[in-house]
């Protein structure tokens, strides 16, 4: 059986967490100097899920976080880190949050004495996430929905295969130092995604996809909203296609799930 600590700054938000047996909610800020380390000690593996898609600070959850996770790492004993990072990471990439994600991955695997691993994503979907069911919570107010960077290109992974990749690279003396690439089993764009939320939902919308130069200027306007859908340093990041490699397939023989195998039943 593992036992699994989960470090939250609201334990309240993690409250559906609680009633596992194997979880422990435990209430914490892992900026604050010296809490990583407490809740490292005596550890079989750290495991970082943080990301902010939003900035404008990517700095402190994408680079000065993952260095803290190696540090703690290294004063609690501890040998195992996974790290996610994000599909299109690089130093040179378009936005802020892509450049941050890479030098956050740069932190992690320059850590020699540790057997890291890295993982990179494309859009995750899957019960409550902020993808499809934002979609569906727009299409359910508004009578048409125009959609920045129409063509922009994902290939959306489900929650639960990224889920097992990494427990299986937990398990697996392979996964030392290793970059993980994980997509499902098709590309979209971004106006294909839209338009099948709207299917699945019945909701018949019309769908409109906006020019670079409105797109942007959408991406400018939203970006002065409370919690924003979408900022400029977003529409640098749809820039870049969010796919795998092709033939591309997921680790350890694991078998992408399908997002219409999937979405429909959270979706409706």
């Amino acid at each position: 059986m593992i036992n699994v600590t989960v470090p939250t700054r609201r334990r309240e938000r993690a409250k559906h967490l609680i009633l596992l047996p194997t979880v422990d909610v435990v209430e914490a800020d892992v900026n604050e100097p010296g809490v990583l380390e407490r809740l490292a000690r005596g550890r079989d593996a750290l495991i970082n899920l943080v990301g902010v898609l939003h900035g404008p600070d990517f700095e402190r959850p994408h680079v000065e976080l993952p260095l803290a996770m190696v540090s703690a790492c290294r004063a609690s004993g501890v040998r195992r880190l996974l790290h996610v990072s994000a599909l299109g990471a690089s130093p040179d990439a378009p936005s802020e949050y892509l450049r941050s994600k890479a030098r956050g991955e740069q932190a992690v695997l320059a850590a020699e004495d540790l057997e890291v691993a890295v993982f990179r994503p494309s859009v995750v979907f899957g019960p409550e996430d902020r993808f499809l069911n934002t979609f569906a919570r727009l299409a359910r107010f508004l009578p048409g929905l125009a959609v920045a960077c129409p063509q922009a290109r994902f290939q959306p992974v489900y929650v639960g295969d990224v889920a097992y990749a990494m427990a299986e690279a937990l398990e697996s003396p392979a996964a030392r130092r290793m970059v993980y690439e994980l997509c499902g089993p098709r590309v979209y764009t971004l106006k294909e995604l839209v338009e099948y939320v709207c299917a699945v939902t019945e909701r018949r919308r019309l769908v409109v996809g906006l020019p670079p130069g409105l797109s942007y200027l959408q991406a400018r306007l939203l970006e002065y909203s409370p919690g924003p859908l979408m900022t400029r340093d977003n529409y640098y990041s749809m820039q870049v296609p969010n796919v795998c490699r092709e033939g591309c397939t997921l680790p350890f023989g694991l078998e992408a799930h399908a997002l219409e195998a999937i979405a429909p039943a959270y979706l409706q």
